[in-house]
């Protein structure tokens, strides 16, 4: 970077440390004044929340940038301690808060449509003056400065650098650095045909994935899983996800299981499915969303009636990842006939034969169909059916019923986590699509890279998606540590969808024309992308959560 546009380590870190501070209290004032709103007697009133949506889930953005600005300042932090504070991770540092911080005083997108300005929030004009006015934010926002930071890490992504996570732990370090090999060997060379033949992901790298442990991370050594964190979690999906987002997520389907049976599952329902699901023996799928529900699972019909030592099953399931070739289905369904809402709602472990091409679905009282989807291809997405679909009362999750919300809630936070590292490796993948192709691709006599625009992008990719990599690795600590983290676990998979899919589309953008080409990678990872803001919490319901737990920790 020329040297008379650098801002030395130290004023860096100083200057963002002072930009955190004025963004914090930016976020404050944001904060009492949506409360007014929403929560004028104290608690959260519905109808005021509904009636100022916009302004809510404006006031989850803010607070999520403030978030991952002060993540990004930790790590920084962290690595100029240890003397690894490169020019590159200072670039990404100085990018990311000159960016943050102008778009919480100008607009933040909450979606293409939707840009979220302090006054939306009722912010007095005076705060953001006082914002605006903080020396910091000058020093940060100097044009000549930041076009030389977004060249110069164009040109180190060109070499492969794309800036430490800075993991403070051998193990970690070891286990990203294994899967990120594994990845590439194994996934990226297959990815796209897999994608384009609508191929399930072949049972031989299934039976790979089972010998490294990827299906039983998180469950504990006395079940036969490796007893590890969420932090380790968040790297395997990651690293897996770059190179297929197909098999990054088939141990999703495990994780969630796994908590459910470790958190709520009998002692003989923990000894019976745990050490199947850790060996990779018994692949579990999900079975909540319904046709007309959505993420409103409260109004779930299907309903189990028990007779005797078994309940029949009857009603329709949608958006079945995986459900053909598993072998037991975490099923939420009412029995209660008379309950509403989440009261009456209970998880089953049922066990299922598994479906072949000819049969998906081979069980008596046990029907569906293929929904044909865009990407996310490799698992493959089912509508299912049940007509009497019977399954043993010691199937019951945890052998009481009308607890199943309450289960599926305690799962939540690692769900999202995780999908929030799937995100990442999806981001991951878009941006080292895009500097391959621009550094490869010759226009006008010269590469593509060294154009402003084509390296801008570039740049600003590699900030946003390690902000939303130390983001996401902080919700996992936090939930390693034991703690409350849904406002965290959300916010991270809150960013990092949105980053996943703004790095798959400008990716796609660097290509040009040929990025609209079945051939080219990048094609798939945009359809790969646009789920994430989708399922494990649409953006809008991730938003709506956060708000409420922001203003319910305040009150």
């Amino acid at each position: 970077m020329d040297a008379m546009v650098r801002i030395e380590a130290r004023d860096l870190l100083a200057q963002a440390g002072a930009g955190l501070v004025a963004a914090e209290r930016l976020a404050d004032v944001a904060r009492r004044q949506v409360a007014a709103l929403v929560a004028p007697g104290g608690r959260v009133d519905a109808a005021a929340l509904e009636r100022h949506q916009f302004a809510a889930h404006g006031l989850a953005w803010v607070a999520t940038y403030v978030e991952a600005l002060r993540e990004t300042l930790r790590w920084a932090e962290r690595l100029q301690e240890a003397g690894r504070f490169t020019p590159v991770e200072q670039g990404i540092l100085h990018l990311g808060f000159a960016e943050y911080l102008a778009q919480l005083a100008g607009g933040i997108p909450m979606s293409q449509v939707e840009m979220v300005r302090p006054q939306d929030l009722g912010v007095p004009a005076e705060d953001v003056a006082r914002f605006l006015a903080e020396p910091a934010l000058a020093a940060l926002s100097d044009p000549r400065a930041l076009e030389a930071v977004r060249h110069d890490l164009a040109l180190s992504a060109a070499e492969g650098l794309y800036g430490a996570p800075h993991l403070q732990d051998e193990l970690l370090e070891a286990t990203w650095d294994q899967f990120v090999k594994f990845a590439a060997a194994e996934v990226t060379p297959f990815a796209q045909g897999w994608h384009q033949r609508n191929e399930l992901i072949p049972l031989d790298l299934v039976a790979k994935l089972s010998e490294m442990g990827v299906f039983g991370l998180t469950v504990p050594e006395e079940f036969g899983g490796l007893g590890l964190g969420k932090v380790a979690m968040c790297l395997v999906s990651e690293a897996l996800s770059a190179g297929y987002i197909g098999v990054g997520s088939l141990g999703t389907r495990s994780e969630i299981a796994a908590e459910l049976i470790r958190l709520a599952g009998t002692p003989e329902q923990q000894q019976k499915f745990l050490p199947g699901i850790a060996s990779g023996e018994i692949l579990p799928t999900a079975v909540f969303t319904e046709p007309d529900t959505g993420s409103d699972l409260g109004s779930l019909r299907t309903r189990a009636v028990r007779d005797g030592d078994i309940y029949r099953v009857y009603g329709a399931k949608t958006w079945i990842t995986h459900g053909s070739r598993s072998d037991v289905m975490t099923l939420l369904v009412r029995t209660d006939p008379g309950s509403t809402g989440y009261q009456g709602l209970s998880m089953f472990l049922a066990e299922k034969p598994r479906g072949t091409d000819e049969n998906l679905f081979p069980a008596k009282g046990m029907a569906g169909t293929e929904i044909h989807v865009l990407g996310y291809r490799g698992m493959r997405e089912y509508e299912i059916t049940f007509d009497g679909f019977e399954v043993p009362a010691s199937a019951l999750l945890g052998g009481v019923e009308g607890r199943g919300f309450k289960q599926l809630m305690e799962t939540f936070e690692s769900a999202r986590i995780q999908t929030a590292a799937r995100a990442l490796g999806v981001g991951q993948n878009a941006l080292e699509l895009a500097v391959s192709y621009a550094r490869d691709r010759k226009q006008f006599g010269k590469a593509t890279l060294h154009f402003p625009r084509v390296h801008g992008k570039i740049a600003w990719m590699m900030a946003e998606t390690m902000m939303a990599r130390q983001l996401t690795y902080f919700s996992g600590r936090q939930k390693d540590a034991g703690r409350r983290c849904d406002i965290e676990a959300g916010m991270a998979k809150l960013l990092a969808a949105r980053v996943a899919w703004s790095n798959a589309d400008n990716a796609l953008q660097v290509h040009g024309g040929n990025g609209y080409a079945i051939e080219y990678p990048i094609s798939r990872v945009l359809c790969d992308s646009r789920i994430l803001n989708i399922f494990e919490g649409a953006a809008e319901i991730q938003a709506q959560v956060i708000v409420r737990g922001l203003l319910g920790r305040i009150n």
